[in-house]
């Protein structure tokens, strides 16, 4: 897996896609900071390259909900001696079929606010640095407002659009900052555990497809191919249609 960048930050690694991900990069030789909000799960992430050295990343805990989240991003990458990707895998979710109010804006917080305030901060590192490459996972379900799940669909639909924008704003400015946009179906990890959504996927077979996407710096990946199907179908539906949907979760 070649590639021309070497150091990377991923945020939300704790556990689920981000440590999964976190994993394979410092598998395959790329020195990795690790940052998520509770640092415990981080202490036991570990991997033993092809030639048998046993390596950990650099940690660090950062809540991207506080105000001081990207001055500790810029001590991670201090720490590993610069940033070539950022990779942004911090989000929540529910389903919240009542509009609990609660849920709705600890949604919006992490998954909008914090978004904006992690990946802002990294753009305008890479602006200052000569460039870098922006990955984040979304989800397919920024495609649709779907009802069972109000602010997490909105959120993901906001990442969407902030990522397309940050890539015509780099170009505008003749950065040289790539953006690779991951939406995942379905897949089983505690985000979704315990509800009864279709189609999920392995935690691991999605982390490959990632990696791929992320190295090969795919613009937008849908995975797997039964979702890009699916994502594909939803957009050609009229609004009185999709609303009309019995969804599910």
């Amino acid at each position: 897996m070649a590639t021309n960048c070497k150091r990377a930050i991923v945020v939300g690694a704790s556990s689920g896609m981000g440590r999964l991900v976190a994993e394979r990069l410092l598998r395959c030789g790329w020195t990795v900071g690790v940052a998520a909000r509770r640092t415990d799960r981080l202490a036991t992430i570990e991997v033993v390259r092809p030639d048998g050295t046993v390596v950990r990343p650099a940690k660090a805990s950062i809540d991207i909900t506080a105000a001081d989240a990207p001055q500790r991003l810029q001590r991670l990458i201090d720490t590993i001696g610069g940033m070539d990707l950022y990779f942004h895998s911090s989000g929540v979710g529910k389903v919240n079929m009542l509009l609990e109010p609660s849920a709705e804006l600890t949604t919006v917080s992490t998954n909008a606010l914090g978004f904006t305030r992690m990946v802002g901060a990294a753009f305008r590192y890479m602006a200052g640095h000569g460039g870098g490459h922006i990955a984040v996972i979304t989800s397919i379900a920024g495609t649709r407002g779907l009802g069972p799940a109000p602010a997490y669909s909105a959120t993901k639909a906001f990442d969407n659009t902030y990522i397309e924008a940050l890539e015509q704003l780099a170009a505008t400015r003749r950065l040289n900052i790539r953006f690779t946009d991951i939406r995942p179906g379905f897949v089983d990890t505690d985000l979704i555990r315990g509800s009864h959504f279709p189609m999920t996927m392995r935690p691991e077979t999605v982390a490959d497809d990632i990696v791929r996407a992320v190295t090969s710096r795919r613009h937008v990946r849908v995975i797997d191919w039964r979702w890009r199907v699916i994502v594909a179908l939803w957009r050609l539906l009229p609004r009185w249609i999709w609303r009309r949907m019995p969804l599910r979760a």
